[in-house]
């Protein structure tokens, strides 16, 4: 157990230095600007096409792992989605309830704890998930919203809009040319694959660190009746339906099958928050919910981790 806490009290301790430093500097929101920029536009983006680029090109198109953990995502949005219309009748809303059991945190704690707790071998499944995920959301949020009427622009330009989120997204990017670089065989002179490499370090602790800093200013005010769901689908259920779905869809390593329960097992994703604000729906609720997630899976990440590096898991 020692060894796992080890293993998951850095990650948490950078959002928990990034929550205190807020509280203790008082600086607006605002602030992060410059740091998220570097985040999604230079960090992630390096980090993405360094793992990439060097995998052997058979590794990345095992296409039954992906539609698994791809069905197992859209099965827990539905899930949620369903029970939240059946309360609320709001497409809307429910969408956003949606997104926060089923968006984890896969950008910025996925593939520093992943590779950490698996080892390299992690990379790939990491970069497969992110990809493909990712663009689930990226459809799967405005068009949603477009059948609530809360989007009102053409189907024209909701579809432009759609397919611009997923092929200008700086991380579908940094994927697409990082598969392109394994598939050809390119090598970036030195000195650029070391200032690839700095980049790709930097990616965790930055995002870690900025993801307690918005912790810290965007405070719990209450408890939405809606996260004694949200918490347990998140942090239990996804991880337990990626396995039971991944065991039916093949035979994977147990290295890729731990990672996708890891990465399902993360809490909700800060982009939820900014796909609240966009459309003005759910807004505070999505706030808490990250939050919410983010320190109970403290816990259930530990005991998941634990589960997975003891063996535990068949």
């Amino acid at each position: 157990m020692l060894s796992v806490f080890n293993l998951v009290l850095p990650f948490f301790g950078l959002i928990f230095l990034g929550f205190l430093v807020a509280r203790i500097s008082r600086q607006p929101l605002e602030a992060l600007g410059w740091m998220n920029v570097f985040i999604v536009y230079v960090a992630l983006p390096a980090l993405f096409f360094q793992i990439l680029s060097k995998t052997p090109v058979a590794e990345l198109t095992k296409w039954a792992f992906i539609i698994g953990c791809t069905a197992s995502t859209l099965c827990v949005f539905l899930v949620m989605f369903g029970f939240a219309f059946f309360r609320t009748r709001k497409i809307d809303e429910s969408t956003i309830q949606g997104l926060a059991a089923a968006y984890g945190n896969i950008g910025y704690m996925g593939p520093g704890l992943a590779i950490m707790a698996f080892g390299a071998p992690a990379a790939v499944p990491v970069a497969l998930i992110f990809c493909f995920d990712n663009t689930l959301h990226f459809v799967m949020a405005p068009l949603m919203m477009a059948l609530s009427g809360n989007d009102k622009r053409r189907p024209r330009d909701l579809a432009v809009s759609v397919l611009k989120k997923i092929f200008l997204h700086p991380f579908i990017i940094a994927t697409i040319l990082g598969v392109a670089a394994a598939i050809t065989g390119f090598e970036p002179p030195v000195s650029i694959d070391k200032l690839i490499d700095l980049l790709a370090k930097a990616a965790a602790p930055c995002a870690l660190f900025a993801m307690g800093v918005t912790l810290a200013l965007r405070p719990l005010k209450r408890v939405p009746q809606e996260l004694y769901l949200i918490v347990p689908v998140k942090l239990v259920f996804q991880p337990l339906l990626i396995y039971a779905i991944l065991h039916l869809a093949g035979d994977f390593p147990p290295v890729w099958v731990y990672t996708a329960m890891l990465l399902a097992a993360l809490p909700t994703a800060t982009n939820v928050f900014v796909i609240a604000q966009q459309y003005g729906v759910w807004v505070e609720r999505a706030s808490s919910s990250i939050l919410a997630t983010t320190l109970f899976s403290v816990v259930t990440l530990t005991l998941w981790l634990y589960l997975m590096t003891h063996g535990l898991i068949p």
